[in-house]
This record gives structure tokens, sequence and C-alpha cells, in this order.
């Protein structure tokens, strides 16, 4: 997709255009084999319903399926995704020591309108020939999904990008929550909160019921979208990833609002606010 050499666009400007995260584009691929690749597709699907198994239990599933796998060879694997088995949490957010960790502010408080709350988080997303990573941003009362990124690395930008993105077309927050991972607790990601005034919410250490709305999300995401069909470009993961979350804030009924979509109760309580 992106033009080298370009004469009227640079590489930076193609990929703000195509919303590609610019170290995607510079970074060498994944190299994996086919049967890796394969491999780690099921040990997500696996994650996502048993969240609590580690590489032995994970070995023991994956031999009564015919697949022999060394324990060694799958705590690798599971590294490479980003998951762990220690909490009910993906480890595709990795805390950093000497980042600021800010204290949890949504126990017991009500969330009765859009906007009062946005929250974000990262999921591992397998390909046909490689894997990506991805970010959303959602707004915790009416579950739509604000604005989202890909990449193929587990730096901060892509969440940076998602973030001002959603800000853009949404408006401002009056809280943020995210997990303590260094993404989130980054230089980067906080002063961006900080400049609009947003207050800064981060779970409790391994207590993944913290952010459990957009956890519930990426069940959905996956069994209705990424695991019905095998993408084998970056192209191809996007042009599915867009139709499905349109589908999901447009048409996708919400049991949580009788039935109701995301964008109705997003947009109709939106506009009670600013009457």
């Amino acid at each position: 997709m992106v033009v080298q050499n370009h004469p009227g666009l640079s590489i930076r400007r193609q990929c703000v255009l195509l919303q590609l995260n610019r170290s995607s584009y510079y970074q060498e691929p994944q190299c994996e084999s086919t049967e890796n690749l394969a491999l780690m597709k099921r040990m997500d699907e696996i994650y996502l319903q048993h969240p609590y198994y580690g590489s032995r239990r994970m070995k023991y599933i994956l031999a009564e399926e015919g697949m022999y796998v060394g324990r060694h060879r799958i705590r690798r694997l599971m590294w490479l995704m980003g998951i762990q088995a220690i909490y009910q949490k993906p480890r595709t957010s990795i805390s950093n020591t000497e980042h600021k960790v800010y204290p949890y502010l949504l126990r017991n408080l009500e969330i009765e309108q859009p906007n009062q709350v946005w929250c974000s988080d990262i999921t591992y997303v397998p390909m046909k020939r490689g894997f990506m990573y991805l970010t959303a941003i959602m707004d915790w009362h009416s579950r739509k999904v604000l604005a989202w990124r890909l990449s193929n690395t587990l730096d901060s930008r892509f969440c940076v990008e998602a973030l001002r993105a959603a800000i853009e077309a949404h408006g401002i927050p009056e809280i943020f929550n995210t997990d303590q991972g260094c993404q989130y607790t980054s230089h980067d990601f906080t002063i961006v909160l900080k400049e609009h005034e947003i207050k800064i919410s981060m779970d409790g250490k391994g207590s993944w019921m913290d952010n459990v709305m957009i956890e519930r999300l990426w069940r959905s995401v996956k069994y209705e979208c990424l695991y019905l069909q095998e993408v084998d470009s970056i192209k191809e993961l996007k042009n599915s990833l867009a139709n499905w979350f349109i589908f999901y804030n447009q048409e996708r009924p919400h049991a949580t609002f009788s039935g109701r979509r995301p964008n109705d109760v997003y947009y109709e309580n939106v506009t009670k606010l600013t009457a």
C-alpha cells in the first residue's frame, strides 16, 4: 500500500492517510513458520475460553487435539502473543516500573452517560501469515468503539494515535481507564490525557475485571470476525475490522440495552447532554 519514492506523498504522509503506524511499515516482517502461526491461532482461541491456562494445561489440550508441542515452545509462543496465565488478563500490556501508575477511579462509580468514562486495551490478532496487535478506545456507558488502530509492535505510538483520533472525533471524557501496561503509563500517552485535563484511572494489578467492558469486546471481535476467516494481508485485516466495527456500532443489538445499538445509546445521550 505504501509506495516508495512517490512524487507527491512522503512515506510519513502515506502512513497517515492509510492510518498505518510508521513503525509497522519499517518493521521487519515476522518470520514464524506456518505451523507456529496455526498453533498460535488455536492457542488464542483456547486462551479466550480459559484465560487461566498456563503452558502446562495448554500443552495437554493441544495434545488431545493431536498437536504434540513441548512446553518451552508453548511458553515462547505465549510470550510472543502477549498472554500469560498468572492473571485473567492478556500480557499485551507489560508494566514499566519507571512509569507512574495511577489509582483506579471507577470503584463504586455510577457511569450513567457517554463520555463520562472511556477505556482502552490491546489484544493479539492472528493472520494467515503473521500477526498484528489491535488497540481500541471504547465509551464505557454506551459500549461504542470510538477509535482503533493496528500495529505489529507493542510500542505506545498506535495507542496514542487511537487516543488522538477518538478525542478529535468525539470530544473529551471525564475519566480514561486502562491497565498498568507501559503503553498507557508512558509519557507519550499520559501527556495527551493531561493536556486535555482528563482524569487517569488504571486497573489494580492483575484485576482484569476492572476493565471488563473492553475485555468483552475482544471476545466478540474474535469470535464474530477474526476467527471466521483467514486474512492474508494487513489491508485485508484492516478492511475486515473496519466493517465489523461499523456493524458493531450501528447494527449489532446489545443485550445490556434491550437490543439497542451502541450508536443509538451514545448519540441519544450525547444529544440530551448538549441540548
